[in-house]
């Protein structure tokens, strides 16, 4: 479901807003080979004011990458690149202003698909199904400042250290992914 941006059309005011931001600015197109994925609170409709646009990618060369970044977006608003390394991935992340929202770019040598982003967009979108009440919960959180997936991690009590490693292995237990 999640693999193209069209399913944005029929959702709510700000999923349309950021379907015509993202198609504006040509952002799937001219990253294609990077398997763009728009990730995060939006596309499962639990953001909140300020929520940004994560669009995350599969990119093993990240010196040429952030060369094309740079030419593409160096000209944005609030444009910045940074070079991290998450959970022993090397990773460049991209952020910039355009049409109204904060887009971050994220790019790491592994597969969109075994991203934390990703895992944990499928695994809260699942609890949403599952759980009706629970939307109400997260956002209840997140507007008093609580991040995504500690957020999911308090509805549902789980404990840990960790509640992004938390969350993962709530998905694994419920065959969420």
């Amino acid at each position: 479901m999640f693999e193209n941006i069209n399913y944005l059309r029929a959702g709510n005011e700000k999923q349309n807003q950021a379907y015509k931001a993202i198609t504006n600015l040509g952002i799937m197109e001219s990253l294609r080979e990077y398997h763009p994925t728009l990730c995060g609170t939006l596309p499962i409709g639990i953001d909140v004011a300020g929520s940004d646009l994560d669009i995350i990618m599969e990119v093993h060369d990240l010196q040429e990458f952030e060369k094309k970044v740079n030419e593409l977006y160096g000209g944005k608003e609030s444009y910045i690149v940074k070079k991290l390394v998450i959970r022993e991935r090397p990773v460049v992340k991209a952020n910039f202003n355009f049409d109204g929202f904060e887009f971050e770019l994220f790019a790491q040598p592994q597969p969109v698909k075994e991203q934390y982003a990703y895992l944990h967009m499928i695994i809260e979108n699942s609890i949403l199904h599952q759980f009706p009440g629970s939307r109400e919960k997260v956002i209840a959180l997140k507007k008093q400042g609580v991040k995504t997936e500690p957020a999911f991690c308090v509805v549902l009590q789980l404990e840990g250290i960790d509640p992004y490693e938390s969350l993962i292995e709530y998905g694994k237990r419920m065959g969420m992914i």
